[in-house]
């Protein structure tokens, strides 16, 4: 099964990513890259982009670039650090890379860049297989 298929089957059923306006850009073998816009209802009183949505497209890419074995995989634990605010109207882009996979353990790093480049937050995800396939809809 394709990087490629695996992400058309769980893009398919995630209502979550695609609510909040992000887009599956690219997939490939243990990567992914996936975008969003800022909008007005993402930004918290301090006038800047709540973490939570930063949060949320990096927490996707890394699921796009953990799941790309048709393995059903979860996250056990992630971590944030924000180097930057991204402000309305901001195109953020998080690009996830699968840097260990052992067993049913692995390790994604995740990059979200503004539209200019610039490093807005790292995130590291550790992931866990938890049984079942996501192109036959098996449960775990």
């Amino acid at each position: 099964m394709s990087a490629a298929a695996v992400a058309a089957a769980m893009w398919a059923e995630d209502h979550a990513s695609r609510g909040l306006g992000m887009s599956l850009d690219h997939v490939a073998e243990g990567r992914a890259v996936l975008s969003m816009a800022v909008t007005e209802a993402m930004v918290n009183g301090h006038g800047i982009c709540h973490g939570g949505f930063i949060f949320a497209l990096a927490d996707s890419a890394f699921a796009f670039a953990c799941n790309w074995t048709d393995e059903r995989t979860v996250a056990a634990h992630c971590a944030i650090t924000y180097v930057r605010p991204a402000r309305l109207g901001m195109r953020l882009t998080a690009e996830a890379v699968e840097t260990v996979r052992h067993g049913r353990s692995g390790v994604t790093d995740v990059t979200v860049r503004d539209q200019t480049g610039a490093v807005i937050a790292v995130f590291r995800g550790n992931s866990r297989t938890i049984g079942g396939r996501i192109t036959r809809g098996e449960e775990p």
